[in-house]
């Protein structure tokens, strides 16, 4: 089966359906129930509880409070007033402006929207206030409740030195490392010396990737601890940093807890988070294919005792980083619910947010550790609104001029929090949604997670669904041979999109001809008539020149009700389906193989002959000399700028730093010259392809 998105620039006449994909045409009926928990309405919770949070997180968190019967509030910046999360609450309340930190970040405001709506209870979410000690302290003081783990579990393992002893005391595996806090660069230097290269440097207050760098030497060390202190402070209020061993080439596998406030603690089985980008999770799956049950109850068992050492009681995750050889090593625990929480649920039929609730109003669990199961198998694809040929991933914004998620198919769940019109802004994390699929088993998931991102309609903004579906296809991903180096082996030179076979570059072409001339001949009818009645007959042939990757293929066209016959290189390509061209999603038959998505957008242009002929004859447009100017390759904000006018640059020098999504990224010469002019000032926000710098 070949499998391909249909994303031409087909000039003039297929507009109507640019970004259409091939819809596969059958799929098997899953049986799996999301949850097989039971929402009691006589079990008393809360009567109104505020989601501390926006996106995908918030509706997520609503969807289980309406289930049991709870109000809820949604709190947003002024930017947010229309977003899903704010519409699907009972109540909605502005915490201020854009910036995360005069409104997400603003525990002034959202307190006043706890003590103005009545809320009982506040569940945060992840990301934003859901690690913070000081937002629970405050709750507490004023009597609600805080749908997370005390003040104490927050400190003891949001702290990652503090949280390292603790792990140690716990009979936990730990990295080897400095467990003090770094001063500055120069003891960053040393420490790393003693440890042994290569080093992890992160920020103590940390998670989600922000603030942590990899470093192989004095010089990468040096600049690790300034971007490392940098983004800690702007995402976390906190520049401290710690030092460990990096282990190379782990897989990185984390357990999910489950803890009451009465002494009781579960594992419920890991999940395997080895696919990543800038230490960001990209894919994950439940159960791990490299875990046996041994290293599985060993991992679960070190979890719930790191759990009970900090009196933990709710929903958490412990995070290892595993060897090739199963040894296992405590990397953090994150006090709150993770992102990836899905495919937990999905094998093991608990609704994690219902639970958490309970927890929070002080029910014991429901379950013991004998009743966790692994029922089928579950990924997840986390859908960005990211360009993946840059860097695997640098953000991208915009509005989503078209959005359809592929919910009509079996076994397939998505939490997004945004809908067709939404904007993605530089301000907020560029996630579009998760991106969830359930099977019996791991190849049955996978290929729902093929189809339904073959089925899922994105356009507006650049997305990763290309990378997305080029790593689930992958033989070292369909054999389970990963770690968290998948992404630099597989692609050393990045991420350039899906390699068309010969048979599969012959139906691109076929299914871009035969798109061509079912949108040439829509257009010569009106209101179902020829609109030159003098026709006297259809035309049934067409010749066309078709330029794909540079190279112009001439391709025979010949037409028979619904079919088209397509003549490639002396070869027939027949291409059949509904011709519904106003359809995002067409479902096309080629030569009697159904076509799925490739993932990668190709850029294909089709023309006559004599249009084609004449086209030789356009002056060619000369390509920017790149090495002389600085453009910004994502939208963001200039934090730094290192250089001004006359200054001279060494291939490689810093010239400024843009920040995008809290994740901060060094701009550097691309060879050595003179600056020229500088067109940025720290604070000024860019936006993608805007000129940085000028070198002579």
């Amino acid at each position: 089966m070949a499998a391909y998105r249909v994303t031409p620039t087909f000039q003039r006449v297929l507009r109507a359906v640019k970004h259409a994909s091939l819809r596969p045409r059958c799929y098997i009926i899953s049986c799996h129930s999301q949850y097989s928990t039971v929402y009691d309405p006589h079990e008393k919770t809360f009567d109104k509880i505020l989601i501390a949070n926006r996106g995908e997180i918030a509706c997520r968190v609503i969807k289980t409070c309406k289930k049991m019967g709870i109000k809820t509030v949604a709190v947003h910046s002024d930017v947010d007033s229309s977003a899903v999360h704010v519409k699907m609450a009972d109540e909605a309340f502005c915490v201020g402006p854009a910036p995360t930190s005069k409104s997400y970040l603003n525990m002034d405001a959202i307190m006043e929207a706890i003590r103005q709506t009545g809320a009982q209870a506040v569940h945060p979410g992840y990301g934003f206030l859901s690690e913070n000690k000081e937002f629970a302290r405050r709750l507490a003081a004023d009597g609600v409740s805080f749908i997370g783990p005390d003040t104490h579990a927050i400190q003891a393992m949001g702290d990652k030195i503090e949280s390292k002893l603790i792990a140690k005391a716990a009979k936990v595996n730990t990295i080897p490392g400095f467990d003090g806090v770094v001063k500055n660069a120069e003891e960053a230097v040393k420490i790393a010396g003693e440890i042994g290269y290569p080093v992890m440097i992160k920020a103590s207050a940390g998670g989600g990737g922000k603030g942590m760098r990899i470093a192989w030497n004095d010089e990468e060390t040096r600049e690790g601890f300034r971007f490392s202190s940098q983004e800690a402070a702007s995402s976390f209020g906190d520049d401290r940093l710690l030092i460990e061993k990096y282990i190379d080439n782990p897989r990185h596998i984390e357990i999910q807890v489950l803890a009451d406030k009465h002494g009781n603690a579960l594992w419920l089985n890991e999940r395997e988070c080895s696919i990543q980008r800038r230490n960001q999770k990209v894919v994950e799956e439940a159960p791990s294919t490299f875990l046996d049950p041994v290293t599985r109850r060993a991992m679960g068992e070190q979890a719930v005792s790191l759990a009970k050492a900090v009196k933990y009681s709710s929903a958490g995750t412990v995070e290892f980083l595993v060897d090739s050889k199963k040894n296992f090593y405590f990397l953090e625990m994150n006090t709150r619910l993770q992102v990836e929480h899905p495919i937990t649920e999905c094998i093991t039929g608990l609704d994690l947010v219902q639970q958490m609730i309970r927890v929070a109003k002080g029910y014991k669990l429901q379950h013991k550790q004998e009743d966790i199961p692994i029922n089928g198998w579950a990924i997840e694809s986390r859908v960005y609104a990211e360009d993946p040929y840059k860097s695997f991933g640098l953000p991208s914004i915009g509005r989503l001029s078209q959005y359809e998620e592929p919910l009509n198919l079996p076994g397939v769940r998505v939490d997004s929090g945004i809908q067709e019109g939404s904007d993605i802004s530089i301000y907020y994390d560029p996630m579009i949604s998760k991106l969830v699929t359930y099977g019996s088993t791991r190849a049955e998931a996978l290929k729902k997670m093929e189809d339904a991102l073959d089925n899922y309609v994105i356009r507006g903004v650049t997305h990763n669904i290309p990378l997305l579906r080029e790593i689930i296809v992958h033989p070292r991903f369909i054999s389970g041979d990963i770690s968290t180096n998948f992404l630099p082996e597989v692609y050393p030179e990045g991420f350039k999109g899906h390699p068309l076979a010969a048979g599969e570059q012959r139906e691109l072409l076929a299914a871009a001809a035969a798109l061509h001339v079912a949108a040439q001949l829509r257009s010569q009818r009106f209101l179902g008539q020829q609109r030159v009645s003098s026709v006297p007959q259809e035309r049934r042939n067409w010749e066309l020149c078709v330029e794909l990757d540079k190279r112009v293929h001439m391709l025979g066209v010949s037409r028979s009700g619904n079919s088209y016959t397509v003549e490639i290189d002396g070869e027939k390509v027949v291409v059949s389906g509904e011709w519904n061209l106003a359809s995002a999603l067409l479902p096309l038959t080629i030569n009697e193989i159904t076509l799925q998505y490739l993932g990668t957008s190709f850029k294909v242009r089709v023309l006559s002959k004599l249009a084609a002929s004449l086209n030789k004859l356009m002056p060619e447009k000369i390509p920017e000399d790149t090495s002389s100017i600085l453009r910004s390759p994502m939208p963001g904000t200039v934090v730094a700028v290192s250089v001004k006018p006359g200054d001279t640059v060494a291939e490689g020098q810093e010239i400024c730093v843009i920040e995008a999504m809290k994740m901060q990224n060094s701009m550097t010469a691309a060879k050595t010259a003179k600056v020229k002019s500088v067109h940025c000032t720290a604070g000024e926000t860019v936006g993608e392809g805007d000129l940085l710098v000028e070198l002579e």
